[in-house]
């Protein structure tokens, strides 16, 4: 049976940050994020603003 392995999913979302942001800066045109909110739950606002914020970086 093999062993469990301990991720360090900080440091792997760091990299492929990095990575998708070298890519972007090589694309000719700037790419969007299109989101659409139906209804007032605050969860799912959350999780939106959370993406536009990570987009934007």
């Amino acid at each position: 049976m093999a062993q469990a392995k301990v991720l360090d999913g900080v440091a792997a979302a760091k990299a492929i940050r990095q990575e998708v942001a070298l890519k972007v800066a090589k694309l000719k045109n700037r790419p969007g994020l299109a989101t659409v909110l139906v209804g007032e739950d605050p969860g799912s606002r959350s999780y939106v603003d959370g993406n536009i914020e990570i987009a934007a970086k």
